[in-house]
């Protein structure tokens, strides 16, 4: 087992998206987005560090009133196609120049406000206790690979299951899950980080939530019928805890966030009932 000492968590935030102005910083549920992500790693007692990467003194004046340590990137590192990978990149070297060398590199997305309480202390005992995986990141199933393929550009096809050998469509047992990624929360070792500079490695650990409720604050979905889900699978099994991710990053963001708001406040009302 390891017990690693020092886990960095960075949330990257920069100030210039065009079709959502100051998205970071809009109110969720009475707070600026990129508070919850903060607020969330402070709880967490495996979380010793806290960055926030921006290129906006706005952003990073409230990151530092909610918590965090600020590094500012260079303009070649926030621009609408910049990717995240680069940005982590950056944040770690420059705190290798003031001596500080992370065990654990930690990817909070500001995008995805609402997590699991306990997801952090749990993903990271995974990487403690087992040395095959290098990552780990949150993922829930969206189906299984049975009969799934895969189609490029040019028509090539790949199957996601063994053809040849066909299992029936009641063998779930031996029907490989289709997972995907949730996006609220990844989790590297250092080594793994620095050899594939990305989030995840070469052996990463999916960390099943058991359902999720991914909600785009765009006018496309409404987001109270995603409260609404929730709520009814909520009801299937109390034990479980259920996450509700809101992703908000697109155009009516007035009338769209205080809906997101609303649908905040649903989640943490159903994790105060199930804590009595």
């Amino acid at each position: 087992m390891t017990d690693f000492k020092n886990i960095l968590a960075i949330i990257p935030a920069r100030g210039g998206s065009k079709r959502l102005p100051n998205k970071n910083v809009r109110l969720l549920a009475g707070k600026p987005l990129i508070a919850h992500s903060i607020e969330f790693a402070k709880k967490s007692p495996k979380i010793n560090k806290i960055v926030l990467s921006t290129d906006s003194k706005l952003i990073a004046d409230i990151g530092k009133e909610y918590g965090a340590e600020i590094i500012m990137r260079p303009d070649e590192l926030a621009q609408d196609t910049t990717k995240t990978a680069p940005v982590l990149v950056h944040a770690v070297d420059e705190l290798e120049k003031q001596g500080y060398i992370p065990d654990v590199v930690v990817l909070l997305q500001a995008t995805c406000p609402i997590r699991e309480e306990n997801l952090c202390e749990n993903a990271i005992s995974i990487l403690e206790n087992n040395s095959k995986y290098d990552s780990v990141f949150a993922g829930f199933q969206k189906s299984y690979t049975m009969a799934l393929w895969t189609k490029d550009k040019d028509d090539n096809a790949c199957a996601l299951y063994d053809y040849h050998l066909r299992p029936r469509w009641q063998d779930v047992e031996v029907n490989n899950k289709l997972m995907a990624e949730q996006g609220s929360f990844y989790a590297i070792k250092y080594d793994a980080f620095k050899k594939y500079k990305d989030f995840i490695g070469a052996n990463p650990y999916i960390y099943e939530v058991s359902k999720t409720v991914d909600i785009k604050v765009s006018g496309k979905k409404n987001i109270q019928v995603a409260a609404k889900s929730y709520k009814t699978l909520a009801k299937q099994d109390d034990k479980i805890e259920k996450t509700a991710t809101v992703k908000v990053d697109a155009k009516g963001i007035k009338k769209q966030t205080a809906k997101a708001t609303a649908a905040f406040k649903d989640v943490n009302k159903l994790k105060d009932v199930k804590k009595k």
